[in-house]
């Protein structure tokens, strides 16, 4: 990869209730249409990851929440660049979520998210989840 390759920085939240973790299924016309993924999006230059996932999750599912510490981090790369992700456990402050900007969204029990598709970058995560590492506690 060359140094003109761009990087996309992106905050992804573990949104946990219940014992359940928030999912949501990327738009079908989009880049990985159809996959799963962690509630979150792309930074704005000069933001937060923090503020991008609050941001983003308002947006894409019209929920609050509160940013707790990071949990991952992950990097992939395909034709389009390089993506770094960061992962952060997070706690619902006001609403219920339904799918603005996402096909659908499921609470879905750690032992439940291997079933469902994911990218390629997200997919560490998700077996160290279903193995029962305490991620989510």
């Amino acid at each position: 990869m060359s140094e003109a390759t761009p990087t996309v920085e992106v905050a992804a939240g573990l949104i946990v209730r219940d014992g359940k973790i928030l999912i949501a299924q990327r738009l079908s016309n989009a880049h990985l249409g159809g996959l799963w993924e962690f509630p979150g999006g792309k930074r704005q230059p000069d933001e937060s990851f923090e503020a991008c996932l609050i941001r983003e999750v308002m947006e894409e599912l019209g929920l609050t929440i509160a940013v707790d510490e990071q949990v991952a981090s992950a990097e992939y790369h395909d034709a389009g660049g390089r993506v770094q992700l960061r992962f952060y456990r997070c706690t619902v402050l006001a609403g219920e979520p339904r799918p603005i900007e996402c096909e659908a969204c499921r609470w879905v029990a750690p032992t439940e998210i291997a079933a469902y598709p994911f990218p390629p970058a997200d997919l560490p995560l998700v077996h160290q989840i279903a193995s029962g590492q305490q991620i989510i506690a």
